[in-house]
């Protein structure tokens, strides 16, 4: 059976592989090998040429133009080279090695090819490598996909701001809101999420096979290790871990995919909301030519971006959640199980991705019903027995909220006429007896219009 879109195992290469070509760049086995050859490469050009390495002269200026070039125009062709080395050795990062002592043994300088992974183990190379996965794709697919949602929302909620509507707590009828104030809440919780996202500081190591330089020191014990490798690891821009063991704790991949599960969190329970408005009406959907919302049911126009969302970060955050339990744990100064979870780095962001899109979708087909959601807050005049007990409060009216629970706990037939004859038999102020006959459901809402275009 021929891998394609039909017969791929998973969804993330299969049904969905359009969606996010993006990640490829950084998360698939040809985006890992790439990232190792670039990261061996780097490191030979940091020794070689430095005078404190004697024994690697400078390269020619044709061999920097061939290095690089090797890196830049890695191929699937060069891929399947280095697989085929892997396959004798049966070792992914040696195979990097042979690899590029083939790409450069033609060269006049090739003798420096002896340098390629000199004092490395397998882990200083892939932890480096991980961490440019994660930094690339942070700063290029995934914080550009999640402004976009942010700024979405921040258009709808300076939409809608002055849309009043009832609030449910619990499920009941509340303390009327607006449309635009609750969705503002949400790009409040998600500004902050995005900054603790982006803070998040990704460090890769470079010290050897149990982080002390002990091979290092034994050939050149007169070099300052520690301080190479830091100028090394920061000039790929990552953050620099002076304390390991052979691997790299991920300890900040952790804080990583732990941020990225907050924000999963904080869209998923968004996506659950939306669904809600539109099953109430609040919200309809607009309606693309051709689609068809149920197999028998002519008339229905599902939910399903949302539902598609909701059901992707679940996955994403079972993974994410995983992983950022997982990965800072390992036995003694190293064991395995790390490796095969970290190969799932692209599966959990793809998942998240996925669920990301499928909510901007949705959000770009979403149009309030301001009649809907205003006949709804108009049959709810109970909601008002709260500021009418207030007030009654601040004039020293006694038992106000047992006189109005009285009036209004789970009785229906709650109408204007009912308040106002309430509040007409009322011994307060006469400001204060207008200001309440004034009130409607939808005039009680407070801020709600200023905080939601503020945001």
């Amino acid at each position: 059976m021929t891998l394609s879109a039909l017969t791929a195992l998973s969804p993330i290469d299969g049904r969905y592989q359009d969606r996010l070509a993006s990640l490829r760049e950084y998360f698939t086995e040809l985006a890992l090998i790439r990232l190792r050859v670039l990261v061996e490469i780097s490191w030979l050009k940091q020794l070689a040429g430095n005078p404190r390495f004697p024994e690697v002269p400078p390269f020619q200026a044709a061999t920097l133009q061939a290095l690089d070039q090797i890196a830049t125009d890695f191929s699937e062709t060069d891929g399947a080279r280095v697989k085929a080395i892997e396959a004798e050795t049966n070792h992914d990062v040696k195979a990097i090695e042979y690899f590029l002592r083939e790409k450069l043994a033609a060269r006049p300088d090739a003798q420096a090819t002896g340098f390629i992974h000199f004092a490395c183990t397998s882990e200083d190379i892939n932890n480096t490598c991980h961490a440019l996965m994660l930094s690339g794709s942070r700063a290029r697919v995934m914080a550009p996909a999640l402004e976009s949602i942010i700024a979405r929302l921040r258009t709808l909620a300076h939409e809608l701001a002055d849309v009043a509507m009832l609030a449910r707590t619990h499920g009941q009828p509340a303390t009327p809101s607006t449309l635009g104030k609750e969705i503002a809440n949400v790009v409040q919780r998600l500004d902050r999420a995005r900054s603790r996202l982006l803070a998040v500081e990704i460090t890769a190591k470079f010290n050897g096979a149990v982080g002390n330089y002990n091979a290092h020191l034994v050939a050149y014990p007169e070099i300052d290790w520690e301080n190479l490798a830091r100028e090394f690891v920061t000039s790929l821009g990552l953050g620099f871990n002076a304390y390991t063991t052979q691997i790299e704790p991920h300890d900040g991949i952790a804080e990583l995919f732990d941020a990225y599960a907050h924000v999963n969190t904080i869209l998923l329970d968004l996506d659950r909301d939306i669904w809600g408005y539109i099953s109430l009406g609040y919200f309809r959907q607009r309606v693309k030519a051709g689609e068809v919302g149920s197999s028998t049911m002519p008339h229905k126009v599902n939910p399903i971006d949302f539902e598609n969302s909701e059901g992707n970060l679940g996955v994403a955050n079972a993974l994410l959640r995983h992983m950022a339990e997982k990965l800072p744990v390992s036995r003694w100064q190293r064991d395995l199980t790390d490796s095969t979870v970290l190969r799932n780095m692209g599966v959990a962001l793809g998942h998240t991705l996925l669920g990301w899109d499928s909510l901007l979708r949705g959000l770009g087909k979403l149009e309030a019903d301001r009649k809907r959601i205003a006949d709804d807050l108009d049959a709810a005049w109970e909601v008002l027995a709260e500021p009418i007990q207030t007030v009654m409060r601040r004039h020293g009216i006694a038992d106000p909220y047992e006189q109005l629970k009285a009036l209004t706990r789970g009785r229906a037939g709650i109408d204007r006429a009912t308040l106002h004859a309430f509040i007409a038999e009322l011994d307060i102020p006469a400001d204060a007896k207008q200001r309440l006959l004034d009130l409607t459901p939808g005039t009680y809402i407070g801020a709600a219009v200023g905080l939601a275009r503020r945001i």
